[in-house]
């Protein structure tokens, strides 16, 4: 029996045009694509997590990849992160296991990306928010492209679940002009300039 029993995926696109100054010439899209997932070492203390990260893995190229999809191919994704709300009968590091199994199928689906995947994670009741950060997928210095996310399901997480999700970005803040490392200054060899 796998260890991943998937309750309900959820997939959002926002599209910003401003941030109350003149409107962009392209909106800027910024998605997240979720999974609420039975957790199956909920109410117990379990020694060993690294089979549940392990069977996470297919969970997270497939979210990755409707979520690209979404946002219009791979190449049009510009920045990334990915977070984790843990249900109340659970642990914090119930949801680290998704900093392997997502954030390690962001890469493969998107293809070599040198950056960091910003990450967040909490335990919270149903309804529960989680800001994600967002980070330029090639190099870690690019202030325009420090954003977030909401991840948030209606009746998620139940006490004995995890909601596990990406989000992506095909760009940076709409407004950005805070100077630093521009995104076409990019080099991308060591993930951070």
């Amino acid at each position: 029996m796998s260890l991943v029993a998937v309750r309900k995926t959820q997939l959002s696109i926002e599209s910003i045009l401003h941030e109350g100054g003149p409107a962009a010439s392209a909106p800027l899209l910024v998605g997240t694509a979720l999974a609420v997932v039975a957790n199956p070492y909920a109410g117990r203390y379990e020694a060993n997590l690294l089979p549940f990260m392990e069977a996470l893995r297919g969970l997270g190229r497939e979210l990755s990849r409707r979520l690209a999809e979404a946002l219009g191919g791979a190449a049009r994704v510009e920045a990334y992160g990915k977070g984790a709300i843990v249900g109340e009968d659970g642990e914090l590091e119930h949801g680290a296991v998704w900093h392997e199994a997502g954030g390690w199928a962001m890469r493969e689906v998107l293809g070599e990306r040198k950056a960091i995947v910003p990450a967040a994670k909490t335990v919270g009741a149903v309804g529960a928010r989680l800001m994600v950060p967002l980070g330029h997928t090639q190099a870690a210095f690019v202030r325009s492209h420090f954003g977030v996310a909401e991840m948030t399901v209606w009746d998620g997480p139940r006490r004995n679940e995890i909601v596990f999700g990406l989000a992506m970005a095909t760009g940076g803040r709409v407004h950005a002009r805070l100077g630093g490392l521009a995104a076409a200054d990019v080099k991308g060899e060591d993930g951070l300039r």
